[in-house]
């Protein structure tokens, strides 16, 4: 006799293989144990600290053109404030910690419902430590933790998505993304409203709150090439020719500088542009909407958008990481293996930065080597969420079927 409840499938394995991982990020991040290539945490105990002492000043870092990020990563800067007994770099890590344990107890939560799994939450257990300790270097984790926390809310609350969404975005763009797949109609109207309100509230009190708040737009502006984009591949091959360029610290990464970059990072733009519109195309079709479509849009929407970026950072991986193991946590989701391409993905780029960092600065064999497969799986990613989610969701094509969706506990149609 069954009881109509899924199985959670997990027991205490999540916990004990979460527990351990982290210990050994945390041993990175306090130098018990040493990852080869430069120190990650420079960021948090440099960057971030000296931005933290500008903003306690009360206003942006105007003047600093490493400044990438929209107002609201202020707070995940000024942060480690709420545990003033702490040092800021070890403050900072803990609340990384904090939010990582937060994504995993929603995603095993979120996995105890009808139609839903563990396997989610497996996916952010082994795919977060795969990056390494940049993961926890990095601000990243937090506004993935937001986006998470925003897909699992929308199934039953439009409103907390967008709002959710809102508040993603203003601390680092991308999650605006995640309202692309909500199902037409009032849940659309719901989230879209609740998150043009809630950037305008926002967007109106961070820029009453200091001066500078969008100054970012500038500086995000004149980025070039980053050497870890799919577009620097271009320039790390025509090294071997003799390209003259060269790699330089710019913008707060090494960007590649000289003959063609500007072309390069137009055409980059390009394929961004192209994405938008494919988004574009695939929401004016999609009719068939189930539970998971939400998540699985997202996911492919930020895979298109950071492979078609002039910067794939190394902690952009965990925002993948992150929106994979939602669309897991559904059961009968299409997103299964692009989910396991990114979690390859994501330990290809350990080796990449910081390890092998070095080897990708020079352009040698090894570097080159590492960067192709780590793109090439992001793209393959790419490609194939984007053609499953069309089979999925727009009528007229093979695969595209109406799929029951759990809401409230009970199961239901997709609607149209």
């Amino acid at each position: 006799m069954t009881t109509g409840r899924a199985p959670t499938g997990s027991g205490p394995w999540p916990y004990a293989v979460w527990a351990l991982t982290r210990l050994w990020l945390l041993a990175c991040v306090f130098k018990v144990v040493t990852v080869p290539g430069p120190d990650v945490t420079v960021d948090v105990s440099v960057i971030y600290r000296g931005w933290y002492e500008v903003l306690l000043t009360g206003t942006y870092p105007l003047d600093d053109v490493t400044w990438q990020y929209p107002p609201g990563a202020a707070l995940a800067v000024l942060s480690p404030a709420l545990l003033p007994f702490w040092e800021y770099a070890t403050a900072f890590f803990v609340l990384v910690l904090v939010c990582d344990a937060l994504v995993l107890g929603l995603l095993l939560y979120a996995g105890r419902r009808p139609g839903t799994r563990a396997a989610g939450a497996w996916v952010w257990v082994v795919g977060v430590p795969l990056l390494g300790p940049t993961v926890y270097a990095r601000y990243d984790l937090m506004v993935t933790a937001v986006a998470v926390a925003a897909l699992l809310a929308g199934v039953r609350r439009p409103r907390a998505l967008g709002a959710l969404a809102a508040f993603g975005a203003l601390l680092k763009g991308w999650p605006v993304l995640l309202l692309v797949g909500v199902r037409k109609g009032r849940p659309t109207r719901a989230a879209w409203t609740s998150a043009a309100l809630s950037t305008a509230g926002l967007a109106a009190a961070f820029a009453l709150w200091m001066p500078g708040a969008f100054a970012f737009l500038a500086f995000q502006r004149d980025r070039g090439t980053e050497i870890e984009s799919l577009g620097a591949l271009v320039f790390h091959l025509a090294r071997q020719f003799g390209w003259e360029g060269r790699v330089e610290l710019r913008y707060g990464s090494m960007e590649f500088v000289g003959p063609q970059v500007e072309l390069v990072s137009t055409l980059a733009l390009g394929l961004a542009v192209l994405a938008l519109g494919w988004l574009l195309l695939w929401r004016l079709r999609a009719r068939l909407f189930a539970v998971r479509t939400p998540a699985e849009a997202a996911f492919t929407a930020v895979l298109l958008f950071t492979v078609t970026s002039r910067v794939i950072s190394p902690q952009y991986v965990v925002w993948l990481v992150g929106l994979a193991a939602v669309c897991l946590v559904f059961r009968g989701t299409a997103m299964t293996l692009p989910a396991v391409l990114v979690l390859v993905a994501a330990g290809v780029t350990l080796l990449e930065f910081p390890v092998g960092f070095g080897h990708v600065v020079a352009s040698d064999a090894w570097g080159v080597t590492l960067l192709v497969v780590r793109n090439g799986l992001l793209v393959a990613a790419s490609l194939i969420a984007a053609r499953r989610l069309w089979r999925s969701t727009v009528p007229g094509r093979p695969g595209a079927e109406a799929a029951p969706s759990v809401v409230g506990g009970q199961p239901s149609r997709v609607a149209r």
